[in-house]
């Protein structure tokens, strides 16, 4: 039987087929455009993997060594899958998951399962990861208020008054979130949060505005060894959204010393509580020498895309090696930007021709410095689908930035 390679899609699925490969397997729960990077990150350190998700053809499954797909929110499926591969580790990168079945499996001890599964339950559920960072670890937050209907929500806007964000409980980063800037906003803003959550809640969260001079993504590194678990960060990584459907990122981000400390502390005490190893992106406000906690995802993110120029190791790279419990490094060896285009959500988005393209990326790679990522096919993994990744180096983040946009520019015309 011939393997599916990279550009082109497997007529069959060959996970069904038993496997005499001697190697560790990964089962990777997501198949989107991130699992494809991480997918071949884990395979340049000798694993099998294994791409599931709940539709065919996605990304990753064009350059896993085995697909599946399956309905990875059913929970008898889902154990199901992971008795049949018996992989040695299972790796999610989908908030659309049947926590319980992870659980269960982890509970087996047979099995490695990463995040760890109380991240992954708190990974679908805001209120509870909110709870355990406040009430729990007394880290520092904006003032926050949950609401599970339309009159609770107006209740909490009159108490905590405006302006006010609402998010769903479960969404990705940015998903169905409003700023309520006077009554009349509440009852669209719950629709919206209602309508993005990828796991049915009827529940939002609903937090004051805080002024901060900016916000940051605190890549951690969670590994364990012989003198037990240990953490290494990342530079930071200053990100903002762009102009239309568009996240601009850099690193590094400059920070006080004093807001540096405090940003590595809150990291340290979340990731510590939350266990397991890989990589784990902690959002946070920053004011000054104050921080603030926001949210935290383990597992790579869109904001740590950066890495793929700015790092010897990239955030694939790292949890890939953190998982496999292989050493890791850090080091930054360039400052850099990023932009990462989204289609917008009022059209499809044509494919452009091969002519286009071409010009494009001549036009875009002309800059010094630069990267381009297309991304061709719809991943409906993920609630935004991902266009293109403008990448840049430089000797500072200013004309890192400066030559993304303009690599951004360029392909914009493809859409």
């Amino acid at each position: 039987m011939t393997e599916p390679t990279e550009g082109d899609a497997p007529a069959t699925d060959p996970s069904l087929e038993p496997s005499t490969d001697r190697r560790s397997t990964v089962l990777l729960l997501g198949a989107g455009e991130l699992s494809r990077e991480l997918a071949l990150a884990f395979q340049r350190l000798g694993t099998v993997v294994v791409a599931v998700d709940h539709y065919a053809d996605a990304p990753a499954h064009r350059v896993a060594d085995r697909f599946a797909v399956a309905k990875m929110t059913d929970p008898e499926e889902l154990a199901a899958l992971i008795d049949r591969e018996n992989p040695q580790y299972v790796v999610v990168e989908s908030n659309l998951i049947a926590a319980d079945a992870l659980i269960a499996v982890a509970d087996r001890g047979d099995v490695e399962v990463f995040p760890a599964p109380r991240s992954a339950r708190l990974g679908q559920d805001r209120e509870g990861l909110r709870r355990l960072a406040s009430d729990e670890l007394g880290l520092p937050t904006a003032p926050f208020w949950f609401a599970g209907s339309v009159e609770e929500l107006a209740a909490v806007a009159a108490h905590a008054g405006y302006p006010l964000v609402v998010k769903p409980i479960t969404s990705a980063p940015g998903d169905g979130q409003s700023v309520l800037l006077r009554a009349e906003d509440v009852e669209p803003a719950w629709r919206r949060a209602i309508a993005a959550g990828r796991i049915t809640h009827n529940r939002v969260i609903a937090e004051t505005v805080v002024d901060v001079d900016f916000e940051v993504t605190l890549l951690t590194v969670r590994t364990t060894g012989p003198t037990g678990p240990s953490l290494t960060f990342c530079e930071p990584i200053g990100h903002r959204q762009g102009d239309g459907d568009a996240l601009e990122t850099w690193q590094p981000q400059q920070m006080t010393p004093a807001a540096l400390d405090a940003a590595k502390s809150i990291a340290a005490r979340i990731v510590n509580s939350l266990g397991g190893r890989g990589v784990f992106a902690v959002e946070l406000l920053v004011r000054g020498d104050e921080v603030y906690f926001s949210d935290v995802r383990a597992r790579p993110q869109d904001t740590g895309l950066v890495t793929l120029r700015s790092q010897r190791l990239s955030q694939f790279e790292l949890h890939a090696r953190a998982v496999l419990g292989l050493p890791v490094d850090t080091i930054m060896i360039s400052p850099a930007a990023a932009e990462v285009r989204y289609a917008g959500a009022e059209a499809p988005v044509s494919e452009p021709s091969a002519a286009d393209v071409g010009a494009a990326l001549v036009e875009a790679l002309t800059t010094q410095e630069s990267d381009a990522r297309l991304f061709g096919r719809p991943d409906e993994t993920d609630a935004r689908r991902r266009l293109g990744l403008s990448l840049a180096t430089a000797p500072d983040v200013i004309i890192a930035r400066d030559r993304a946009r303009r690599v951004g520019a360029a392909l914009r015309k493809l859409w």
